[in-house]
Order: C-alpha cells, then sequence, then structure tokens
C-alpha cells in the first residue's frame, strides 16, 4: 500500500521525570512531542467517521501518559515508548517522534535539544 496520508500532532507538552541524573528525575521538566504518522485516511473521508481514522484526542492522551509515566534516561527511548503507542493503531503504517528537551541540563545557552526517530509497522 502507498500510503500519502498524514495526521500531525505538533508541540505536546508535557511534564516528565526523564534523564539520566537524579534531579531531572527528583524535580522534572517539560517535554515537547512531535508526532507524524503515515496512514491511510480515504476510509474515513468515505465514512466521515471518526471510528475510521486515528482519533488525534486519544492519541495525544496516550502519548501524554507515556510522558508522564515511568521515568527513562534517554530520550531515545522516550521516543521508541511513544512510536509502539503510534503503531499499536493497526492504520498507522510509519510514524515519525520527535522528542523535545528544552530544559536539558547543557551548562550553555540553547533553544532546544531534540531527539527524531521514524518506525514503520514492517520494523515494528
Amino acid at each position: 500500500m502507498d500510503v500519502a496520508d498524514r495526521i500531525t500532532l505538533s508541540g505536546l507538552r508535557v511534564f516528565g521525570y526523564h534523564g539520566v541524573y537524579d534531579d531531572e528525575k527528583r524535580d522534572g521538566q517539560d517535554f515537547v512531542v512531535d508526532l507524524r504518522l503515515d496512514l491511510d485516511t480515504r476510509p474515513a473521508a468515505a465514512s466521515d467517521d471518526v471510528a475510521d481514522t486515528v482519533h488525534y484526542g486519544e492519541l495525544a492522551t496516550s502519548v501524554a501518559a507515556v510522558v508522564a509515566g515511568d521515568p527513562v534516561d534517554l530520550l531515545e527511548t522516550l521516543a521508541q515508548r511513544i512510536a509502539d503507542v503510534a503503531l499499536a493503531d493497526d492504520r498507522v503504517a510509519r510514524v515519525e517522534v520527535t522528542v523535545h528537551k528544552p530544559q536539558a541540563p547543557i551548562a550553555l545557552q540553547f533553544d532546544d535539544v531534540s531527539v527524531t526517530i521514524t518506525r514503520s509497522r514492517a520494523a515494528a
């Protein structure tokens, strides 16, 4: 199946307790998640029924639960957990996840640090 359709959720801000350092796990900080889902939206377009597509409100709630949930050391691990949530919906062929950590413990002035991963159904 050639999938050309996309659902994008950008800037989902969730407080979490992830990081390598003890104070990050103790004090927490904001994480920002961007998702890009590749899927076939034709069934939803034909039916005009949210049940025939990925409900982005429900997806946002599920992703927020991952970010607010069990702490991990690495953004790579957090991004993989989020990708797994998105790919749990069989309609999603591929997902791109970016996790931003704008308050990362970097001793220099910076705007953002992020990790982006792409996972597909074939690799899931």
